[in-house]
């Protein structure tokens, strides 16, 4: 696989191991890597800026507010530049200031900034490690989407033993490359996935319409993590408040017959996520003038919309290799999920409660269990939808590699 023109911007952060950043510089740069590098003020109290250049060949960047970096490239077109930032040692305090949300100087500035994966790689006493205030950031982090490499158990620089030593450069690149080479391998498949999220309006005049409480958050971050990991990834939303990143593909749609009509249109796909929750009924009459309020009471008539999770699944044309559906269920959640995965001839179903007051519609946090067709069942424990769309697009990048006769 070709890493020749993958950039890296390395962030060495302060701590005796920070001269084990540049023998892990040495090594990417060696395979062909291009690498860029940001000393702290506290790296450099360990490794000098001529030490650094000489093995990566690149600029070495330091302040802030330096008006000759500013001038050539601001801490923002960095953060743009690099595929990857490698933040090696992340101290104790670094990783205290990212999980607060600090940008005090360039490196926790670029940080803040990137749209790009960040890996830490922690290094600290073990003592340090362990306290509840570490764990506790990294927890965040991890919500947050950043990755870590270690530590892990050996003799440290103080004399004790135990966990908080950095991984060695070998291992660090080890690990970095097969980053690459897995997203080449994915991006290289040309995977293309379909996303639905959001509610369905069902109107029954100009102004009212039946709907539900679907931020279409959950589905949003799905579509968000498979096109950062490589998969052309197309996004149907219905009515929402979402910002949507630069460079997703999103078609915005209003009603379930024009979300179908989108799927229709976009089809065919490796993997569709239907986490659209889509209205089951719709008025059987339209009425083109707002309905006036009368003393007598109107019966309402209602039609079932189309099922387009049941349309997908059985479609024996343009069945995607994956399919995936969401349950949004306030009881017995893993009998309806069940029934709904068999019923809709889904691959997975991921069920999620309701019914629960801190999780779900209208939240920024979920809680989910995927019912597999095999039968295997996993759960996500509580956490932000970001880091459960994580967790998600993971499965499915493995289950089309694995599935996938091609890389056999």
């Amino acid at each position: 696989m070709e890493l020749k023109n993958k950039k890296i911007l390395v962030v060495v952060g302060g701590g005796i191991s920070a001269y084990k950043s540049l023998d892990l510089i040495r090594l990417l740069k060696r395979d062909g890597f291009e690498i860029k590098t940001v000393l702290t003020k506290s790296g450099r109290q360990f490794v000098t800026p001529l030490s650094i250049l000489s093995l990566s060949g690149g600029k070495v960047y330091e302040n802030l507010f330096d008006k000759n970096n500013e001038a050539e490239i601001d801490h923002i077109s960095l953060s743009r530049w690099a595929d990857l930032i490698l933040v090696v040692p992340a101290t104790a305090n670094l990783i205290s200031k990212l999980s607060h949300g600090k940008a005090e100087d360039l490196a926790t500035t670029i940080m803040l900034a990137s749209n790009k994966d960040i890996i830490l790689v922690p290094a600290m006493n073990v003592r340090m490690w362990g306290h509840r205030a570490t764990q506790e950031n990294c927890k965040k982090l991890v919500t947050y989407g950043y990755k870590f490499l270690g530590p892990t158990e050996g003799l440290m620089a103080c004399g004790e033993f135990g966990k908080g030593k950095m991984l060695s450069p070998k291992k660090i690149f080890k690990e970095v490359k097969n980053y690459f080479l897995r997203r080449n391998v994915v991006k290289n498949k040309n995977y293309k996935a379909l996303v639905t999220t959001g509610p369905t309006r069902e109107y029954l005049d100009p102004v009212r319409f039946i709907s539900n409480e679907s931020s279409g958050k959950q589905g949003y971050e799905i579509a968000l993590a498979l096109k950062r990991r490589g998969i052309k990834t197309t996004l149907i939303a219905g009515p929402s408040n979402l910002q949507i990143e630069k460079g997703l593909k999103i078609i915005k749609v209003k009603t379930s017959d024009e979300m179908l009509k989108a799927v229709k249109k976009n089809l065919s796909v490796d993997v569709a996520v239907c986490t659209a929750a889509v209205s089951d009924y719709k008025p059987s009459v339209f009425q083109k003038n707002k309905i006036k309020k009368s003393k007598r009471k109107e019966n309402l008539s209602l039609d079932y919309t189309v099922d387009i999770l049941d349309y997908i699944g059985k479609n024996n044309r343009f069945r995607p290799k994956l399919v995936i559906g969401f349950s949004a269920e306030t009881e017995k959640l893993l009998q309806n999920s069940k029934n709904k995965l068999k019923n809709k001839n889904a691959d997975w179903i991921i069920a999620n409660d309701v019914s629960k007051k801190d999780i779900g519609f209208n939240k920024d946090f979920n809680e989910v269990t995927i019912i597999r067709s095999d039968g295997k069942i996993s759960n996500i424990k509580k956490n932000k939808k970001s880091f459960i769309a994580s967790v998600i697009s993971e499965k499915i990048i493995n289950e089309l590699l694995i599935n996938d006769k091609s890389l056999n």
